[in-house]
């Protein structure tokens, strides 16, 4: 029988329950998955504890990969024995377990070349990191960042990708175990917040002016000190809330603090267009079977140890992409 993680109430990691269910068979529209990989995502806390509403009882988890045993009425983009891997959100909701029926729409075939542990390590990472790099922003050859959360699975991509684009990458971590990561995938400077001021510090990095950009994912506690890390007219870019989320403020702010931009983005948005998905799927791929993106899996975890990796993830002690293997 399948397997899946599921829980009834919103709540610390121990509401997560590891048990036993029927899968059936696929609707019109859907596929039967049997899953390989599949990803574990900060995102994943916020349905947990509920910063995501969602009705309960339910699943957890919109990343994995695997191989598509059955097809549902009208299904065409894929086949029986097809090597997939999809990411998404409510639509792709229940990712944690061994097999799974989902919508086939979000499903997007992986090169040979492209593993199932790599593809469930990266498909939300890999495409956030890609809409980052090459939709949020016109980068130009000697731009710079103020990248937060540099030694995790989206910092450790975006910094490459960076690098790839000729970019000045300041990286903010906790550790100096962090500050090595980051700095061996590109940082080319890291901050360590835990002892170092860091808007301080990026003014000193770049001589008074300000980075161009800044990727902020801690949210609420690091929201001010993003916002005076930037250039005149720089972008601020809020792509999650490790922290909580940002507390309400006057848009005046962005005008005495230099004409700012802030933006929200989510990465629905961005894959929302088939051929959009595909493009930005297309240039990520490329760039790990190269070589020129390296994907790190730091941690990897048996399914009934759900519990564990939410503990791990929440308390901060996780390095670049964690997995569940199935």
């Amino acid at each position: 029988m399948a397997k899946a993680v599921r829980f009834y109430e919103i709540g610390s990691p121990d509401v997560l329950r590891y048990e036993d269910v029927e899968v059936g068979e696929p609707g019109p529209g859907e596929v039967r998955l049997r899953h390989v990989a599949v990803g574990l995502n900060f995102a994943d806390t916020y349905f947990r504890n509920g910063t995501y509403p969602i009705p309960l009882p339910n699943g957890l988890g919109v990343e994995a990969s695997g191989v598509v045993v059955a097809l549902g009425e009208g299904v065409a983009n894929v086949e029986v024995g097809d090597r997939v891997t999809y990411t998404g959100f409510l639509d792709t909701l229940g990712a944690y377990s061994t097999e799974r029926l989902v919508p086939a729409a979000p499903l997007i075939k992986l090169p040979e070349d492209i593993s199932f542990e790599t593809a469930a390590a990266m498909t939300m990472r890999g495409l956030t990191s890609a809409y980052l790099m090459r939709r949020i922003h016109n980068f130009r050859e000697g731009d710079s960042i103020l990248l937060h959360a540099a030694a995790g699975g989206v910092g450790l991509i975006v910094s490459q990708w960076a690098k790839l684009l000729g970019l000045t990458v300041i990286g903010t971590v906790s550790t100096e175990a962090k500050a090595e990561i980051a700095r061996a995938h590109g940082c080319d400077h890291v901050i360590n917040y835990s002892h170092e001021q860091v808007a301080g510090r990026v003014q000193q990095l770049t001589d008074g002016s300000g980075v161009d950009v800044v990727f902020d994912s801690v949210g609420r506690d690091t929201f001010m000190s993003s916002l005076d890390s930037l250039k005149r007219r720089g972008l601020m870019v809020c792509v999650g809330t490790a922290s909580g989320n940002v507390e309400p403020f006057d848009p005046q702010i962005l005008a005495m603090k230099g004409s700012l931009y802030v933006t929200r983005p989510a990465l629905a948005d961005y894959i929302a267009d088939p051929s959009e998905k595909a493009d930005l799927a297309g240039e990520l791929f490329a760039h790990v079977a190269s070589g020129r993106i390296n994907i790190e899996i730091n941690q990897r975890y048996a399914l009934e140890d759900a519990v564990q990796a939410h503990r791990d993830l929440e308390s901060r002690k996780t390095t670049g992409s964690s997995i569940f293997v199935i």
